[in-house]
């Protein structure tokens, strides 16, 4: 087999034919579209359980981390009632996972679940995976239809595309969502006649700012905002607290105190990660020994300057720490 193109286009194990196929597909995929922003740098993926030309079951990869869209249609299609005999494929967006990442490969969770008969929408574009997942069916006996293109990745996926860019692939950095609240008129702060201790975002904007902190590796911040606002940085309600993010921040001189509300107790409703604060190659060694002291922990990485650091090579250093979403 061609790892590059797939295994052949059609089979004849399946008597459904290939525009009803991908019908299926491209509903699969806009259904999967929705969670593009929650899953991201990972591709938006749909799946689905086919008897009898009908879907019985539907899955998507709803958020980070958690479980792939072909993993969530087969619990679906178990649920469904429809014997597992009369499952007659697996439809999927894209190509099917076979490295281990957050979970499992897909490819193993299928051949487990005894499906005979896979439907791919597209081949995963990374030149690192690109046709193994089928592979790794084809070699399991599995009879897969090969139906690149009915789903384009250009469309459903801009952002996995840009996530496989060569400069990327060269020098992995994390996916970085930047956040920051601005007026109407463009302007970050309020005007002093607004009285102090107001905030320019919503209660919906602050609640979403919780649940992104709960879905990613670390939040990153600088030592001017540590010295004006003296944040937590950590993650409160409606944001998942079972895991929460490396607390960053970009101190090249260690300004940050000691005394910074960073390195309080969090509390009950409330949840912090560690303590990393970015500086420059040697540092003071008493603000360092300081800091370290309440529990903060030291990254060293170059400096363009005496006063700004490099920030690529902040983001490589951050990847290398196993973090993926910034």
């Amino acid at each position: 087999m061609d790892r590059s193109s797939g295994l052949a286009p059609h089979s004849m194990a399946l008597e459904l034919d290939t525009p009803a196929l991908q019908a299926h597909l491209r509903d699969l995929a806009q259904e999967a579209r929705d969670h593009r922003f929650d899953v991201a740098p990972n591709p938006c993926v749909g799946a689905g359980v086919l008897s009898n030309g009908k879907l019985i079951a539907r899955g998507v990869h709803a958020h980070w981390g958690g479980p792939h869209a072909e993993v969530m249609a087969l619990a679906a299609a178990v649920s469904s009632g429809v014997p597992r005999a009369a499952w007659d494929a697996l439809l999927v967006t894209l190509e099917p996972c076979s490295s281990f990442g957050k979970t499992g490969p897909c490819s193993e969770a299928i051949i487990a679940a005894g499906i005979s008969v896979v439907v791919v929408g597209a081949l995963d574009p990374d030149p690192r995976h690109c046709g193994r997942g089928i592979e790794a069916l084809v070699k399991a006996g599995i009879d897969v239809i090969n139906l690149d293109g009915s789903v384009m990745l250009k469309d459903q996926a801009p952002h996995f595309l840009r996530w496989l860019s060569i400069d990327r692939l060269r020098q992995p950095s994390p996916w970085t969502v930047a956040k920051w609240a601005q007026t109407r008129t463009g302007q970050l702060t309020l005007p002093k006649t607004s009285g102090e201790g107001q905030w320019i975002s919503g209660p919906e904007a602050l609640a979403e700012v919780q649940v992104l902190r709960g879905r990613v590796d670390g939040i990153m911040t600088g030592f001017g905002t540590v010295r004006a606002d003296d944040p937590r940085l950590t993650v409160r309600s409606p944001g998942q607290r079972d895991d929460p993010p490396v607390r960053i921040v970009l101190d090249s001189d260690l300004r940050t105190p000691p005394e910074a509300r960073l390195f309080e107790q969090t509390g009950e409703d409330e949840a912090g990660g560690p303590v990393l604060i970015v500086c420059r190659i040697g540092p003071d060694a008493g603000r360092a020994r300081a800091l370290e002291e309440v529990g903060a922990e030291l990254l060293e990485v170059r400096s363009v300057n005496r006063t700004s650091l490099d920030l690529k090579a902040v983001s490589q250093r951050l990847h290398e720490r196993g973090i993926q979403r910034l």
